[in-house]
Formats: structure tokens, C-alpha cells, sequence
């Protein structure tokens, strides 16, 4: 991928009491690059608990390309596709939610835990050309993946 059309990349990831903070960083880690900084800002809950929000903002293209590339792994592109109109919202700002468990374990699977915002390059700066946009760019992830699933990936692995 040679352009990236977004100007930045937000990931962020609550960690709750219940949870331990070193897991929940390595599941954001997973979509960023070496020894990326992440943000920690400690919160209390409504009736007291230690809440921890670990953020990361990638902004150089090297750094977006990289995240995007831990993306073509999802299984759901289909989905990603069919729903993106809905997932750009009149910011320009494109969402999505991955699993923290999945992202523990290497994966990127859409679910709950880790909140990607992509903020997409538009000129005009109009929602349907920010729609355009990413769904160019998600067809190109998806495209990749499936050249990266017929080449012998991981394929016959028992989950």
C-alpha cells in the first residue's frame, strides 16, 4: 500500500480492576509498532474503581501503514465493507471495534475492548468521499488478505 489515506490512528483500551494492565497493553500493542508509546491515564470508576485508559495516536504513514497491516488479518472484511457508510461518521472519523481478547492472542478480530478511530484524508473534506476513501483502502486490506490466505497462510489450523 503506497498511500494511506488517513491523516492518524487512535487506538484506546480501558483496563478495569478485574483485569491485569500488562495484558490489556499487549493486546493494544499488537496493532502498533515497536516500542510505540503508549498513553496511561488513571480514572476511577462511578463507584470508585481503578479504571486505566491506555491510548496510542499513530500519525506518521510509516507507523498507519503498520496498523492497517495488522487489519488485514480480520476475518470480517465482508462485514467491514458492507457497513463502512456507517462507520465514517460526519467527522470524517472512521470506527472500529476489535476484540481485546483476540488482540491478547496476536489477532485482529472485531468485538469489544479496543476502539480504532482512523481520521480519513477527504478533499473535499465531504462524507462521501471519506467513505470512498476507506472503502478503497479496506478493499485493498481485504484483497491482500485473501492473496495472503491462497498462498498457504496458516490454512488447516483446528481453533
Amino acid at each position: 500500500m503506497s498511500s494511506v489515506p488517513f491523516h492518524y490512528v487512535d487506538l484506546r483500551a480501558f483496563c478495569y480492576a478485574t483485569e491485569d494492565e500488562k495484558r490489556v497493553t499487549g493486546a493494544l500493542r499488537t496493532f502498533l509498532p515497536e516500542e510505540f508509546e503508549i498513553e496511561r491515564v488513571v480514572n476511577a470508576g462511578h463507584h470508585g474503581d481503578h479504571i486505566v485508559v491506555l491510548s496510542a495516536r499513530v500519525e506518521r504513514a510509516d507507523d498507519v501503514r503498520h496498523v492497517l497491516s495488522k487489519l488485514s488479518d480480520l476475518a470480517e472484511w465482508d462485514r467491514v465493507l458492507a457497513e463502512i457508510d456507517e462507520r465514517v461518521d460526519d467527522n470524517n472519523s472512521l470506527f472500529l471495534r476489535l476484540d481485546k481478547q483476540a488482540a491478547f492472542k496476536g489477532r485482529a478480530e472485531l468485538g469489544q475492548g479496543i476502539t480504532l478511530r482512523a481520521k480519513v484524508e477527504a478533499y473535499p473534506a465531504k462524507h462521501e468521499k471519506a467513505v470512498e476513501n476507506a472503502r478503497e483502502t479496506f478493499a485493498e486490506l481485504a484483497e491482500e488478505a485473501g492473496e495472503a490466505d491462497d498462498s498457504g497462510g496458516s490454512g488447516g489450523e483446528a481453533a
